[in-house]
């Protein structure tokens, strides 16, 4: 496996642990807060969603561009510009095939996975800091989550993993 492949799957991966990790978290929607004062929107979910994609889009440019150094940024939007032209396209035209029906914007004329990105494409830093922010912050988590799980599974469309059994001497 090349060191750049390992690097991606590596990266890829983390992306999936985080969020599986946010789906975790209790639903205030449900009633599943036990305490009433854990109510209040501190900005995690979306902070770690935000960190998630930016992940899943780093390992899709270190398989992009065979360089397991992926650009140093949390802007989402100039991640996803520094992936090939065709990964580009091939996410674009998956989101419009399977996450943009599911949670249409009427706001947009050709709606896109850019639109996505582009709306929260500093959500990392801004709901990390959410103590200081001075502006109002939206997060559309339910699209956002599922603009993160169409990347990740089209990222793993990318390759195989099989095992491998060793002969015992």
């Amino acid at each position: 496996m090349s060191a750049r492949l390992s690097t991606a799957i590596r990266i890829g991966e983390a992306a999936k642990a985080i969020l599986r990790k946010t789906r975790s978290f209790p639903d205030p929607e449900f009633g599943e807060l036990a305490d009433p004062s854990e109510r209040e929107h501190v900005g995690v979910e979306p902070m770690l969603l935000a960190l998630a994609m930016e992940l899943a889009l780093k390992a899709w440019f270190v398989f992009d561009h065979d360089d397991p150094k992926a650009a140093r940024s949390h802007d989402l939007i100039k991640l996803f510009d520094a992936l090939l032209p065709e990964s580009q396209e091939k996410l674009d035209a998956e989101f419009k095939r399977s996450v943009a029906p599911c949670h249409p914007n009427f706001f947009y004329v050709g709606y896109s996975i850019r639109h996505i990105l582009y709306q929260h494409k500093d959500a990392f830093i801004d709901w990390r800091y959410l103590h200081e922010a001075n502006k109002s912050m939206m997060f559309d988590q339910a699209a956002f989550e599922a603009t993160l799980e169409m990347v990740l599974r089209e990222f793993e469309k990318r390759y195989r993993t099989e095992r491998v059994m060793t002969l015992s001497m």
